[in-house]
């Protein structure tokens, strides 16, 4: 399987069974086609869920699903900060990630034109991702929805002659819709990361471990935070991804999460030991194998 890196757990499944990944989305969806991605060499089974707070319950709960996949970050949008206040209270683990190149396109009934739309719908990122394509087209209002795949699947049960969709190909490919603009992304390097989730009571031990993720606070203090970074920089740990967050209810202090890859002799569990005295409220998100790239 070309997990790009989850555990052991869905190997264990029995010859024939599907994998059932649980994406936030609709047939269609971009969480889709990353999941296709990432577990390319098995047969899957896909769960929709309403809302990312709605899949990881499912996740949590085992609700028909093995395991999850989540986005967490956009080279264009940035970090998805409700996804990681879900992660960080969750009892979930990171077992994995995949990066998808994403590829916006608007699409509409057969035969509609774009001079024939009122309104487009999509995701908020979505469609953020996509503000100077419309510029061009002030008539248009943008609508945002939970979904892209979701604005996609409405336009083709409800018929709507006047209202286009943010969505995928596929999503097009599924809902026998027309592509009239292609690519209407901003920007060509655009790039989401997914997080592949599974309940913490359910990860098998990793077999090949080179990022790890984890979040703590530290004292309100000056120079906490550059203590903590200074011991891992001793430690030869390569920082990936540094994100703060307010703690709620502690008004100017702040969580911090970490991504780091290993890059000396040391040990990542060394690593996460030496820091520990100098954080608060440490957790480690997961252990888990370097994600691949993707173009779609």
């Amino acid at each position: 399987m070309n997990k790009t890196s989850t555990s052991e757990d869905s190997a264990l499944l029995e010859e024939g069974q599907h994998l059932r990944v649980c994406i936030q989305g609709y047939a269609g969806a971009f969480h889709e086609i990353a999941a296709k991605h990432c577990f390319q060499e098995q047969t899957i089974d896909v769960v929709p869920a309403h809302t990312f707070d709605d899949l990881v319950q499912k996740i949590e709960q085992q609700e028909e699903v093995d395991l999850g996949l989540m986005a967490i970050e956009n080279t264009l949008a940035g970090s998805l900060m409700h996804n990681y206040k879900l992660l960080n209270k969750s009892k979930l683990t990171i077992t994995g990630e995949v990066f998808l190149r994403i590829k916006q396109n608007l699409m509409v009934l057969p035969g509609q034109k774009l001079e024939d739309l009122k309104e487009v719908h999509s995701h908020p990122i979505a469609i953020a991702q996509c503000r100077e394509f419309f510029s061009h087209h002030p008539h248009i209002q943008l609508v945002e929805t939970v979904d892209t795949a979701l604005s996609a699947r409405n336009i083709k049960e409800n018929q709507s002659k006047d209202i286009g969709a943010i969505a995928s190909t596929l999503a097009a490919e599924y809902y026998e819709l027309d592509i009239i603009a292609a690519g209407i992304e901003t920007n060509k390097k655009n790039h989401t990361r997914f997080l592949v989730l599974e309940r913490t009571d359910k990860v098998q031990e990793q077999t090949e471990v080179e990022k790890v993720s984890l979040c703590f606070a530290v004292d309100h203090q000056p120079g906490s935070l550059y203590k903590v970074l200074a011991v891992l920089a001793a430690y030869n740990v390569s920082l990936t991804k540094i994100q703060s967050t307010p703690i709620i209810g502690r008004p100017w202090e702040y969580r911090f999460f970490v991504d780091f890859i290993m890059e000396g002799n040391v040990s990542n569990d060394q690593a996460i030991q030496a820091i520990e005295p100098l954080t608060k409220e440490l957790k480690v998100l997961g252990k888990y194998a370097k994600g691949q790239h993707f173009e779609y």
